[in-house]
C-alpha cells in the first residue's frame, strides 16, 4: 500500500485543519489505518488510529483525545484526520499508516508510512 497524505498548513492556535491520506492498492478496505506524528526534536508518536472491521474500532492518544477524529471512507481508499482547536504542541509533521493494531500501536506495529504532510500551529 502507498500512502500520501495532504492537507497540512500554517494555521493560528484555536483553528481546525483536515488531514487527507489516499491509499493506493487493493487492500485499503482491509487495512487497519492509523495517523502519527514527529514533532522537532521529539520522537514519533501515536495520534489515532481506526480498523477495517465493521465496527470501525478507533482509539485515540489522550493528547488529541476531544479534538481530533480520524475516519476513513473505504469506496475513495481515504483516511482522514479532523483536527479542530489546535495547540502550537500539535506542531509535527503528520504521517499515515497501515498498522496491524489499532490499539496503541508503536512504531513497530507499522507496515507502510506514508509522506507526511507538515501541521504548524501558531500562537
Amino acid at each position: 500500500v502507498q500512502l500520501q497524505a495532504s492537507g497540512g498548513g500554517l494555521v493560528q492556535a484555536g483553528a481546525s485543519l483536515r488531514l487527507s491520506c489516499a491509499a493506493s492498492g487493493r487492500t485499503f478496505s482491509t487495512t487497519n489505518m492509523a495517523w502519527f506524528r514527529q514533532a522537532p526534536g521529539k520522537e514519533r508518536e501515536f495520534v489515532a488510529a481506526i480498523a477495517w472491521t465493521v465496527s470501525r474500532t478507533i482509539r485515540y492518544a489522550d493528547s488529541v483525545k476531544g479534538r481530533f477524529t480520524i475516519s476513513r471512507d473505504n469506496a475513495k481508499n481515504t483516511v482522514y484526520l479532523q483536527m479542530n482547536n489546535l495547540k502550537r504542541e500539535d506542531t509535527a509533521l503528520y504521517s499515515c499508516t497501515t498498522v496491524r493494531t489499532v490499539y496503541y500501536p508503536t512504531a513497530r506495529d507499522v507496515g507502510s508510512w506514508g509522506q507526511g504532510t507538515l501541521v504548524t500551529v501558531s500562537s
